[in-house]
């Protein structure tokens, strides 16, 4: 078995995503990569995140891609609901990168291969040691039913709880100045699209890597 290389949220940061995959090198043969959501919004470069994803999927089958809240709400968005809300969070920079990157004017706005990215994206993913997941988990309520708007919005509730949730609990979505370590949780949303830091922890040494 490999290492497990777990990614805080990126929020259309490609340069630092660059940056951090030429630093972490993982090995396509025996590694493992877990996306913790909120590729897109805010930053410049969302279409560009997305395209550079998918394509690490192809030399990297076993990456797992967990979905954002900012996912959830593009999503929304596509479908006609609470438009406003993906707006004022971020959305019109996503929009803009992808206007920017469309070949013509009767080409859909967005690609089918990234619509396939977006729709196959889970709440969470477990192994034997540690949960992934965006935001977090409510105390007491058995992985299989948790909600999903727990699962991609939970602050507080979670980041204060010292609940053994039975395996540790690595997520993003919460910025922090820098990586957050409890018995219970980790988290690696360091800020990367406020001018902090994109981070990655390698799993199991609890090595963190940032650019």
């Amino acid at each position: 078995m490999g290492n497990i290389y777990a990614v805080g949220d990126i929020h259309g940061c490609l340069d630092k995503l660059e940056q951090l995959f030429a630093k972490i090198d993982p090995d396509p043969m025996r590694d493992q990569l877990i996306f913790l959501g909120d590729y897109i919004d805010r930053g410049p470069s969302s279409y560009e995140v997305v395209a550079y994803l998918i394509s690490l999927k192809k030399r990297m089958p076993d990456t797992v891609f967990l979905k954002g809240n900012h996912e959830e709400m593009f999503l929304q968005y596509l479908s006609g609901i609470e438009r406003h809300l993906f707006l004022t969070n971020g959305g019109k920079a996503t929009l803009d990168s992808y206007m920017k990157n469309k070949a013509c004017a009767d080409e859909s706005l967005i690609p089918p291969d990234h619509l396939q990215f977006f729709s196959a994206l889970g709440l969470y993913y477990q192994t034997g040691d540690y949960i992934f997941v965006h935001a977090g988990l409510r105390e007491g309520v058995p992985l299989e039913s948790q909600k999903s708007e727990d699962l991609l919005w939970i602050r507080d509730a979670f980041i204060a709880s010292d609940y053994d949730f039975g395996k540790r609990v690595v997520f993003g979505h919460t910025p922090f100045s820098i990586p957050l370590v409890q018995p219970n949780k980790i988290g690696v949303d360091t800020g990367a699209v406020y001018g902090n830091r994109l981070t990655c922890v390698k799993l199991p040494e609890i090595v963190f890597f940032h650019v």
